[in-house]
């Protein structure tokens, strides 16, 4: 018996040691599955939060580049809106009339142009980061030029390669808002609202300046502007290529053509570049045209006194605040077709100030022809990143802002140059005409988009 017991004690022990091996092998993998389900759902906590800390960083960097682009417009604002107030003084102290005035606006228009060109060359060679900054400094080299009151020659020189600075950072400018893929036309808006700002505020110190003996020290203002745009600029962008630039914001670099001609003869290939590049030309033209020589002829022919500065600034403040506050009658009734509606009523308003000679009533009719153009430069860019090629679109609108800002001074000098024959009453006339061949001109622009990439 007690060996019977014996053998079935010996049977049952193993037996129970195998029940409760069978569990612990059973069970044990649970445990390891449970381990490495709490593992990755840590590791996707880990990784969720560093793509959320990642986003919220390419977000901060991006408001700092956009930021930094739109100091860099400001100043294009403050220059264009430094000259009308300038220009009586300027003729007082030079002795020069209306068509050797004008040639400040030649020289700058010199300047633009062989920005405009240089742009396409020096783009693909050393990058956004470089040319922009390369602009920037030369307009601190102009301001420097144009503080020290110099000869005549050397004054519109200086106008010259302040052209040329703007006409760089304009287009590597416009080109890298153009290209950003978050609320892109938005941001057009705002980047040109800035360049408004900067035209508005010009004219108050600008008119100031005009009345003291040191005129020409408003150039030092410049100066200081001008300086901060260069170091906001090299420590934003750090000199590097547009790629780069958008890669830090977490976008992807853009398309790349596969033509074997350059980018050059590509872009000066498309017809639809010329067309919005003349429109830009016209309309940067009545622009800087109402800006420059409007308060002359308030002075002139109104009989406006030394304060009249300030319509400028009231025309240069419609604009800033149009390309803000319009953007939704943009959306709502369609880019294209709203442009036409601003043109018609534009002309409508410029002919009310020439035919009622009323002071108060031409200063608030300017100031709303500032608000009603101020939309049609962003929609313009807008645009033509609907119809030209992704991958020429940088250099497409460089070159567009580029020679469209030539505007800015062959326009006004030929306002000067039919002034000095027909008197500053011919400028009203003069501004209808460039209005309704700007408004022409859009007509002939494409509706959609013909690209070829």
């Amino acid at each position: 018996m007690e060996n019977n017991e014996g053998l079935i004690a010996s049977r049952h022990v193993p037996s129970t040691q195998g029940i409760i091996s069978e569990s612990e092998e059973i069970e044990m993998p649970n445990t390891q599955d449970s381990k490495s389900n709490d593992h990755n759902a840590e590791a996707c906590d880990t990784s969720s939060v560093i793509s959320k800390n990642q986003t919220q960083n390419h977000r901060i960097r991006a408001r700092i580049q956009f930021g930094a682009l739109c100091w860099c417009m400001y100043l294009a604002g403050w220059n264009d809106g430094t000259t009308g107030p300038l220009l009586p003084r300027i003729q007082r102290v030079y002795s020069v009339n209306f068509i050797i005035v004008s040639l400040i606006f030649v020289f700058a228009c010199i300047g633009f142009l062989s920005g405009a060109f240089a742009n396409l060359a020096l783009n693909p060679k050393f990058g956004f980061g470089k040319v922009i900054v390369l602009g920037s400094i030369c307009q601190v080299i102009a301001y420097c030029i144009e503080a020290a009151a110099p000869p005549f020659p050397a004054f519109v020189l200086g106008y010259a390669i302040n052209g040329f600075g703007m006409a760089l950072q304009d287009a590597q400018a416009n080109g890298f808002v153009a290209s950003l893929t978050d609320n892109a036309e938005a941001k057009m808006g705002l980047l040109h609202a800035a360049y408004g700002a900067g035209a508005l505020s010009s004219p108050l110190v600008a008119t100031q300046f005009a009345q003291l003996p040191h005129w020409s020290f408003h150039y030092l203002c410049s100066l200081g502007v001008a300086s901060l745009n260069t170091l906001l600029l090299i420590a934003v962008f750090g000199l590097k290529g547009q790629d780069e630039c958008l890669a830090q914001i977490g976008q992807e670099p853009g398309e790349k053509g596969t033509s074997e001609n350059s980018q050059f003869r590509q872009i000066l290939g498309l017809k639809d570049v010329h067309l919005l590049a003349f429109f830009i030309l016209v309309y940067v033209g009545v622009e800087v045209t109402v800006g420059g020589w409007m308060v002359t002829y308030i002075i002139d022919v109104r009989g406006g006194g030394p304060s009249s500065g300030y319509i400028s600034s009231g025309f240069f403040g419609g604009l800033m605040i149009g390309r803000v506050a319009l953007l939704w009658v943009n959306r709502v009734v369609g880019e294209r077709r709203v442009l036409f509606i601003y043109a018609i009523l534009a002309i409508g308003l410029e002919i009310v100030v020439w035919l009622v000679p009323s002071l108060i009533g031409g200063a608030v009719a300017i100031a709303i022809i500032g608000v009603i153009l101020g939309p049609m430069y962003p929609i313009a860019m807008n645009h033509a990143g609907r119809v030209l090629p992704r991958w020429l679109l940088t250099g497409s609108i460089g070159w567009i802002a580029g020679f469209g800002q030539a505007g800015s001074a062959l326009l006004p000098f030929m306002t000067g140059a039919i002034a000095s024959k027909a008197g500053i009453k011919s400028l009203q006339p003069l501004l209808v005409g460039m209005m309704a061949l700007m408004t022409f001109l859009w007509a002939l622009v494409p509706k959609s988009s013909r690209r070829t990439d």
